[in-house]
């Protein structure tokens, strides 16, 4: 897998990733809902509906961000925890203000910290989710390890990733739209053109799919499956511990 990072410098794509999302944090949720036509909150509760099944009650979400699954999932599967963990500071301060505003704080706990070196023992987690992150994680086999570390035996992982659709004229469609035009929307609106070129390039050197599942095995994960979504826009990625 290629290595793409936000601003091509000598910095770790850690740090990049970091303040590229600490940048667009203002307008992260509108761009989010706004570029996917909203299609997003649908994604979501798919992977929702995966996170809840054997009720879990304690829930780690990986690459939080400002929290919207991490909301969502108090909201719908009304666990007893869960802990949102993000490396960009500024997205958490939105999600603990959304958090706050929801009246969730005693159910959910944002944390600063790396996916990829996770601070929680062992087998704590009934369910382990992640949202468009682990994408941008530097060491894509060491974050999915520490996930599968922290998951209780029997525990379920639930990944949403961005994939590439291959169906004709769809894929010519989308790939112009992500690649030509998300760019520019996200110059006039975050004055970071780059941190939406970076998607576009990171979602290409992505092992979707398949790839991605032999990941998943490599790591420990069992009983793995792939569902494409939205004609392969996004996938979602389920295994078992």
């Amino acid at each position: 897998m290629g290595q793409i990072t936000p601003y091509n410098e000598q910095e770790s794509k850690t740090k990049q990733v970091s303040r590229m999302f600490d940048r667009i944090a203002p307008y992260y949720d509108f761009l989010n809902h706004f570029l996917s036509l909203g299609i997003d909150r649908g994604w979501r509760r798919k992977a929702i509906a995966e996170a809840a099944q054997n009720d879990p009650q304690r829930i780690l979400d990986i690459a939080t961000g400002t929290a919207d699954l991490a909301i969502a999932m108090a909201e719908q599967i009304k666990p007893q925890e869960i802990i949102g963990v993000d490396i960009a500071p500024k997205m958490l301060e939105i999600g603990r203000v959304k958090v706050r505003d929801k009246g969730l704080n005693k159910v959910v706990h944002l944390e600063d910290g790396d996916s990829q070196e996770l601070h929680f023992k062992d087998d704590q987690f009934d369910v382990v989710t992640a949202a468009f992150g682990v994408r941008n994680f530097e060491n894509l086999e060491m974050g999915l390890s520490e996930m599968y570390r922290v998951l209780k035996p029997g525990g379920k992982i639930v990944v949403l990733e961005f994939s590439r659709p291959k169906l004709f004229p769809f894929k010519q469609i989308f790939n112009a739209y992500f690649k030509y035009m998300l760019p520019l929307i996200g110059r006039f609106t975050s004055n970071d053109q780059r941190a939406y070129s970076y998607l576009y390039e990171s979602v290409q050197v992505f092992p979707e799919g398949q790839a991605f599942l032999n990941i998943f095995e490599k790591t420990g994960f069992k009983s793995n499956r792939c569902t494409a979504l939205t004609l392969g826009v996004c996938s979602i990625y389920v295994g078992f511990k």
